[in-house]
């Protein structure tokens, strides 16, 4: 009766292994795609959308307006562009060194009223800006 008994409860112990395995490797994919189903918009389709988006969390592309850049603290606020359409924006944070007017952006946040909150910017490098600066970049090419 012994063995039995000990068999059952091995045999318990690797559906319990299971089951934490299972719900870890389902939490860290969970939070893994989390980041990566956060897709971008223009700064014109982001207001062409304004009311289906509401106030879910995304991404949006534009190129910072010269001149409309103003620091207070940790706080930027500025405006940025797409196709003739502008969206306000209070950024909260840090920003990127190379952070500045005239340079295509993406930020991550959404919308509060009349502007866009955003907590990340990420600057985006085109083609030009690497060719102008290639050892600021490191690219891996396979």
């Amino acid at each position: 009766m012994a063995v039995a008994t000990r068999r059952t409860t091995n045999g318990r112990r690797w559906v319990v292994v299971g089951i934490v395995v299972a719900a870890a490797l389902g939490f860290l994919l969970f939070k893994g795609l989390g980041d990566a189903t956060l897709y971008f918009r223009t700064a014109d389709e982001a207001m062409a959308q304004r009311q289906s988006l509401g106030t879910r969390r995304f991404r949006i592309e534009g190129t910072v307006v010269p001149g409309t850049v103003r620091q207070t603290g940790q706080q930027v606020d500025f405006t940025i562009e797409s196709k003739g359409v502008t969206v306000p924006v209070v950024h909260t944070g840090d920003q990127p060194e190379l952070f500045k007017p005239g340079i295509p952006v993406v930020l991550e946040g959404r919308f509060e009223q009349t502007v866009f909150a955003s907590d990340r910017i990420m600057v985006k490098h085109s083609e030009d800006y690497i060719a102008k600066h290639p050892s600021r970049v490191t690219t891996s090419v396979p």
